[in-house]
């Protein structure tokens, strides 16, 4: 699982209207560069985006992979919701290179054009519904200049990730740099009708304080992703199956499109 929650794109309110603390609290913000640290993962993602002059990361969180690709000297625009997870994004080292908006991506026009458009993180299985990925698929094609690229990442249902994610098998005990040692853990609730898993994400500190995240995150088909790619204008040019460049085969744990504005 990586940790910690994906990024979030366009809500990140729970069932019960509650947002999520570890988006829009400062305090917690913080947690989740801790619980996602940089991987080989995005050294990947940096090299499918090796060329590109201008990038624009939607859901770009704290800013990880962004301030990473200005540090490359690439022209960098981060978008997010959260400005918690902005506020952390600014401070980082290298932030400054980085222009930052605050919005969710399914209403964005930034009326210019980018070489990438990329999504990091599985933020895009925080679209929950048909029509919210139909919305942002259509913003990432508004913002793809011609001949540019795109790719985002979401975990195959097949593979059933989540059944790793409860709280045998996800139990650790690790240190934080500001609140010393956090015993963290997960827990996963898989709804087979919506193809929805609600999961949540535990911190217990050593001084007793307790912080809880719940978070929902969709499991598109291949079949439904590639239709849904294709209905916003949009070509793959090739699939992966792993943020390691891994084959698109059966039970692969990613579904990950590389591609490119259909016709161009």
């Amino acid at each position: 699982m990586g940790g910690g929650l994906s990024r979030v794109l366009v809500d990140r309110t729970g069932e019960a209207g509650m947002a999520d603390a570890l988006y829009d609290d400062p305090a917690l913000a913080a947690f989740y560069d801790w619980d996602n640290p940089w991987t080989a993962d995005f050294d990947w993602f940096a090299g499918l985006v090796e060329g590109a002059a201008s990038v624009l990361d939607l859901g770009s969180g704290t800013g990880i992979f962004t301030v990473e690709l200005a540090a490359r000297g690439v022209e960098a625009v981060g978008v997010d919701p959260a400005a918690a997870m902005l506020d952390v994004a600014r401070a980082r080292e290298g932030g400054d290179r980085v222009t930052w908006v605050e919005a969710g991506a399914q209403d964005l026009d930034l009326e210019r054009r980018f070489d990438a458009v990329v999504m990091t993180g599985h933020a895009f299985q925080t679209l929950l519904t048909p029509e919210d990925r139909g919305v942002v698929l259509a913003t990432i094609a508004r913002h793809i200049a011609p001949g540019g690229r795109f790719f985002f990442d979401s975990r195959n249902p097949d593979a059933r990730e989540w059944e790793s994610w409860g709280r045998e098998a996800t139990l650790e005990v690790k240190a934080h740099p500001a609140f010393g040692r956090v015993e963290r853990w997960n827990e996963a609730d898989w709804d087979a009708e919506l193809g929805i898993v609600t999961y949540e994400t535990h911190y217990a500190l050593a001084d007793g304080r307790r912080f809880q995240a719940r978070s929902r995150i969709a499991f598109p088909a291949f079949e439904v992703l590639s239709a849904e790619i294709a209905a916003a204008g949009l070509r793959v040019d090739r699939w992966f199956g792993d943020a390691l460049g891994g084959p698109l085969v059966p039970g692969c744990p990613d579904f990950i499109p590389l591609g490119s504005l259909a016709g161009s």
